[in-house]
């Protein structure tokens, strides 16, 4: 109909440069009245023997992506790095089901990459996508021989939060965790369960508690440990308010994100417990919010979009892919915490 080549009018919707601006308008004018929007996508992946695209692997409900302060700012990190690498990013939400469906999505992704967000140890995702014989990479958890792992210094993480409270004389602390195994479960926790938990990060910040108890001569059963059923505000309010109960509630609460600090802080204002003069809070994260609350949240500082970029950039070739990342961590004293009541009473 125009009388050019094949080669042509491929150049004109994948090369535009190649032609003059005249001749591509009159063959898209063209295929427009032909009824024809270019090129088959999937059939341009399939020849090209790739999609263009990298997949981050959630097992929480696809909003939390959005909802999640701390998911929030490590999905900007990734997607800073496919806008970089001019690459897309698509979301896998899976969950725990018995009847294989989270690894039939697995199998499903249209992508080139993998990077799988916080995955418990035994999670049969992670042998799934490890599978597909494509770049993989772990955020958070789990960390496996010769599959590059990027993450936060969890150890010291929990080792500066808790030693933190222990030199403000605070010896009735509780940790508020969330999720020690694939199974939801709310309320205190055993210390068989501690020791079943089914997440690297959970088991090195379990290792940084005894590092603090050690360094300061102190039993593990000074802590009292609470798993929240939900990794939000609303989940951290609840779960406050039961420990906050009774003769021998806790003077210092330390939380798995600053999300559960949010809501004890509302929880303490509830019971009409002021923060810090009689309970001291430490999160963990240093989400945008923790600085915004009253008081302010004493927190442990995790470079989030940091990790998601890092991890972003292994994923496109732009790091070395057998890497692995731990990045560093920060104490962030605020407004949240202050010594212990009996011992302000001393001074």
């Amino acid at each position: 109909m125009l009388g050019v080549s094949r080669a042509t009018v491929s150049n004109a919707f994948n090369r535009p440069d190649q032609l003059s601006s005249e001749l591509r308008q009159r063959i898209l004018e063209a295929a427009r009245v032909a009824g024809y929007v270019g090129p088959d996508p999937t059939a341009r992946a399939l020849s090209r023997g790739t999609q263009g695209t990298v997949g981050l692997v959630l097992t929480e409900q696809l909003s939390y992506a959005f909802s999640d302060p701390a998911a929030v700012l490590v999905l900007e990190g990734i997607a800073r790095a496919c806008e970089e690498g001019e690459t897309g990013l698509l979301l896998v939400p899976v969950t725990t089901t018995k009847d294989g469906s989270q690894t039939r999505a697995i199998n499903a992704a249209a992508v080139d990459a993998f990077a799988l967000y916080s995955v418990s140890d035994d999670d049969p995702i992670v042998e799934t996508a490890l599978a597909r014989s494509i770049p993989t990479v772990m955020i958070d958890q789990p960390m496996l021989e010769g599959v590059p792992y990027v993450g936060h210094d969890h150890r010291s993480a929990a080792r500066l939060a808790l030693e933190h409270l222990l030199a403000l004389g605070h010896r009735r602390v509780a940790v508020l965790a969330y999720r020690l195994t694939p199974e939801r479960h709310s309320g205190e926790v055993t210390r068989q369960q501690q020791l079943d938990a089914g997440y690297h990060h959970t088991r090195a910040r379990l290792q940084g508690y005894r590092d603090a108890l050690r360094a300061h001569g102190l039993d593990w059963d000074l802590l009292t440990f609470f798993e929240s059923p939900s990794n939000d505000p609303a989940g951290g309010a609840a779960s406050a308010a039961a420990l906050l109960q009774g003769q021998g509630a806790p003077t210092a609460i330390l939380t798995d994100s600053d999300q559960l600090a949010i809501g004890a802080l509302q929880a303490a204002a509830d019971a009409g417990i002021s923060v810090p003069d009689d309970l001291s809070l430490v999160g963990m994260d240093d989400i945008p919010a923790a600085r915004m609350v009253t008081p302010a949240l004493t927190t442990v500082r995790q470079p989030m979009i940091e990790k998601g970029h890092a991890a972003g950039r292994i994923l496109l070739g732009k790091s070395p892919r057998k890497k692995r990342v731990v990045l560093p961590v920060e104490l962030i004293v605020r407004e949240s915490t202050a010594p212990a009541p009996a011992e302000r009473r001393t001074r």
